[in-house]
C-alpha cells in the first residue's frame, strides 16, 4: 500500500505550508493564512461603509406630472441667481418673487 508523507513548513513560529510525498511525487500545500484574510475583510468591509455613507443624496426627492401637464419638484433647492440685480432693483429694494 503506497504511504502519503506530510512534512510541515514553518518561517519561525508561523506555519506557512506543508509538502506532501506521495507515490506521485512531492507537491508544496500553502496553509491559509487567517489573520492576513480577517484583516482584509475588515479592510474591503470598512472601505464600503465609507463608500456607503460618502454618497450623495439626489438633487431633487421626486419629479409628479399633475393634470394639465405641470411638473412638481419635492424637496427642490431654489437655484442661485445668475446674474446680478439690475441697478433699479437695489435702488427700489426689490426681491426675487419666489412662488410656494
Amino acid at each position: 500500500m503506497p504511504t502519503t508523507e506530510i512534512s510541515p513548513v514553518r518561517c519561525g513560529r508561523r506555519e506557512i505550508g506543508a509538502y506532501v510525498t506521495g507515490p506521485q511525487g512531492a507537491r508544496f500545500v500553502p496553509a491559509l493564512d487567517v489573520t492576513a484574510l480577517a484583516a482584509a475583510t475588515a479592510v474591503a468591509v470598512a472601505g464600503v461603509a465609507i463608500a456607503v455613507a460618502a454618497r450623495r443624496r439626489p438633487a431633487i426627492g421626486s419629479v409628479t406630472m399633475g393634470p394639465g401637464g405641470w411638473v412638481s419638484l419635492k424637496r427642490a433647492a431654489q437655484p442661485p441667481l445668475r446674474e446680478k440685480r439690475p441697478w433699479w432693483a437695489h435702488l427700489l429694494r426689490a426681491h426675487r418673487l419666489v412662488a410656494s
